[in-house]
């Protein structure tokens, strides 16, 4: 496959790794997250694809409030574990949910395969996962690239899905329309040597987030110590597959198509752009309009609407975590 060939390649030729500046997040990292804490226990579900044995990792939790008789499936960004989500599967739990929060393959805890990431593949694991836990239908509520994986998900499984949640989706625009295709070994280039400062500045800078350094120092230190891993190359190798995906895999051509009722929740200061930094400034120029993008795409879907926070970024869920969780508690519980 290419990306076995690249990451051969690769091995051979890799530049000394940066070093990582805070002392305190000198121990390394797997690629499977083994060390890294996540706020509930975590399952596994078995999964064989394209011949490879692979293990899907999901929380799944109980209501702590009286339950409700739902579900709550999460679906994670590509820069963000499941993890992340930790508050809102408090929320959610509280207010009667069964939530169960799963790491995409490729990403978190869950494998990451020779395999390119593929939409339709991630839409087939979660309907297994939803099978194997003989659940017959969720609420879902996705973030960033999740979203374009609940989209796909919600077209081909809409009895699935009474519900959905959209969160700063990327995917409301066409890609292709903008940024020209860019090769695998460039993509590898730019994330094996993206230093801690630079992914921090993508981060608070890239996404608009309103946060506390603290917050964003989460996910730059648990970058640094997968760097530290043995196993970096391969992860870098599988993550850059998601790009790719996002880039050749539009959705935005099925929103129409979305009959169940959606609510985007958008920050309106969130212009994320994948791929942008590979286009020219006039094209560049033209990506990121969110907000707008949203709420253009909502007028063509029978069952949607559109909230938007002021002075907010990419993850609402965690800059205005209180508004958030009562947008989505009042929309997932109308009638």
């Amino acid at each position: 496959m290419k990306s076995t060939a690249l990451l051969m390649l690769t091995a051979l030729v890799l530049p000394a790794l940066p070093a990582v500046a805070d002392s305190a997040s000198q121990e390394p990292v797997g690629i499977a997250l083994e060390n890294w804490p996540y706020p509930y226990p975590v399952s596994y579900l078995e999964l064989n694809v394209q011949g490879q044995p692979l293990r899907q990792a999901y929380m799944d939790v109980a209501p702590t409030g009286t339950p409700n008789g739902r579900v709550a499936l999460l679906f994670h960004g590509r820069n963000f574990p499941a993890s992340y989500w930790k508050d809102v599967i408090a929320g959610l739990a509280a207010d009667g949910y069964r939530v169960i929060a799963t790491d995409q393959i490729g990403f978190g805890k869950s494998s990451k395969p020779d395999i390119p990431a593929n939409l339709d593949q991630f839409a087939r694991n979660n309907a297994k996962l939803l099978e194997s836990l003989n659940i017959k239908q969720v609420d879902l509520v996705a973030h960033s690239m999740g979203g374009m994986v609940a989209v796909r998900f919600v077209r081909t499984y809409p009895e699935r899905v009474r519900r959905l949640v959209l969160e700063d989706p990327i995917g409301l625009e066409d890609y292709r329309f903008t940024v020209p295709p860019v090769t695998d070994e460039f993509l590898y280039d730019r994330e094996f040597k993206l230093t801690s400062d630079e992914y921090r500045k993508f981060l608070k800078v890239g996404y608009s987030l309103d946060l506390p350094d603290s917050a964003v120092d989460e996910f730059v230190t648990l970058r640094e110590r997968l760097r530290l891993s043995g196993e970096f190359p391969r992860w870098v190798t599988n993550f850059i597959s998601s790009y790719q995906m996002l880039h050749d895999q539009p959705v935005v051509h099925e929103y129409p198509l979305v009959t169940t009722p959606t609510l985007f929740i958008m920050g309106v200061n969130d212009h994320n752009a994948p791929g942008r930094p590979y286009t020219t400034p006039e094209l560049g120029k033209k990506m990121g309009f969110n907000t707008d993008n949203a709420k253009a795409i909502a007028k063509t879907m029978p069952h949607a609407k559109v909230v938007a926070y002021d002075g907010v970024g990419h993850i609402p869920h965690m800059e205005r975590p209180q508004q958030f969780m009562k947008d989505v508690e009042a929309f997932l519980d109308a009638p």
